[in-house]
């Protein structure tokens, strides 16, 4: 146009004009078509299934982008759509999502696979959107952000009749003398007497149920983790700690759980309490999402506190499960006198990458407890869960 105008050529300053004009117009058409504002602003719908979801599971996301008026639908017409996630949801590539449109929403569905436990951010939708002519193009985060909560990952662990779950006619608890009436029904399992089918119960329920003498209750179980401060090992120990949990409370049994510091303003400082019973699963395992690794100072005096804990409420006859690392000598004192009232199993870390000190320091541990009266295991954070769960049930005191 400068030129057109130094040269007084009309023309070519009317040709440079209107190309002006165009850019000119097409910023402010692509402004006004902004979907994010305005009373024609579409509404972002954002739903993840299932939720919380297990880290190593797949979860499957649902973004729904709305418009209300036949002025959103038009908008909605030439957006391109573009979801952002955590690396920790995505593993680092980009999101492939299935698109379905309809006259007037736009609809994603895509998978995550959460790697690792904790609450990872999705969103906000990334819209682009362009003018008529192809000039401009302008984009803009729609809809809030969403947190995905990830419990640990968790492996069943059978737990064999008769060893760790005791048998009622061996377990006796506190005082209560029910009468000898006092039953209920469980599914049947191999090796249960057919005399003690109930069998109108079992025709009502399409499967068989036996009476099962609740004369002495449940023991209760504890669990208590020394928590490690390099990240694998602490999220390896998390799952394997939840794992014993969940077999525990799947078994029958009242579960706490002691070691994770309590959140600020919690008032369950002397651990997780949970009975049978779903939601007591989901309290436990929203519990271990937020767990960090300890200070490397901090990380036993965490444990000879949830030691102390427990012999200030045991009341006797329980059994406790611990997985540790190496400790101290006042930290195996401690756990010795759990001992002299329950029945102590644990697993104690140990890694062939360590120093001698400290392979040296997990053998002693594993020595000490034996003597004290543990039935004990050395494991390596990385195992197989399985694997040291049945080691540690065959474990000798």
């Amino acid at each position: 146009m400068a030129l057109g105008i130094a040269l007084g050529a009309v023309d070519l300053a009317q040709i440079s004009a209107v190309a002006l004009l165009l850019v000119v117009g097409a910023f402010v058409v692509t402004a006004l078509r902004d979907p994010g504002r305005g009373r024609h602003r579409l509404r972002v719908h954002r739903s993840v299934s299932p939720s919380p979801v297990h880290a190593g599971s797949e979860a499957h996301v649902s973004v729904e982008v709305v418009a209300d008026d036949l002025t959103g639908r038009v908008r909605l017409g030439g957006l391109r759509l573009g979801e952002q996630a955590s690396a920790e949801l995505s593993g680092g590539r980009p999101l492939r999502a299935r698109v379905v449109r309809t006259h007037r929403s736009v609809g994603l569905t895509y998978p995550v696979h959460p790697a690792r436990r904790g609450r990872w951010e999705l969103g906000p939708l990334i819209v682009t959107w362009k003018d008529p002519f192809g000039v401009v193009r302008s984009s803009t985060a729609l809809g809030g952000q969403a947190v995905i909560a990830v419990w640990p990952a968790v492996t069943d662990l059978p737990t064999p009749r008769g060893f760790l779950v005791a048998e009622p006619d061996r377990v006796s608890l506190g005082a209560r003398s029910p009468s000898t009436d006092d039953s209920s029904l469980r599914e049947y399992q191999l090796g249960d007497d057919l005399r003690r089918v109930h069998w109108r119960s079992s025709a009502r329920r399409g499967e068989l149920v036996v009476r099962s003498d609740e004369r002495a209750g449940t023991r209760p179980v504890t669990v208590l983790l020394d928590l490690p401060g390099q990240l694998d090992a602490l999220d390896w120990t998390i799952s394997l700690g939840a794992s014993m949990a969940l077999a525990m409370l799947d078994a029958g049994h009242p579960v706490r759980l002691l070691g994770p510091p309590s959140p600020p303003g919690s008032d369950t400082a002397d651990g997780v309490h949970a009975r049978p019973g779903h939601a007591a699963r989901a309290e436990l395992l929203d519990r271990m999402i937020d767990v960090q690794s300890p200070a490397a100072s901090d990380a036993e005096d965490q444990l000879l506190t949830a030691v102390r804990l427990h012999l200030g409420s045991s009341n006797g006859n329980e059994i406790v499960m611990a997985i540790v690392g190496p400790l101290s000598a006042p930290t195996r004192s401690a756990l010795g006198q759990l001992a002299t009232g329950a029945e102590g199993w644990a697993m104690v870390r140990t890694d062939p990458e360590w120093s001698v000190n400290d392979r040296h320091e997990a053998e002693r541990t594993v020595s000490q407890l034996r003597k004290l009266g543990w039935r004990v295991c050395a494991v390596q954070p990385g195992d197989d869960l399985r694997d040291s769960w049945s080691r540690m049930l065959g474990a000798r005191s």
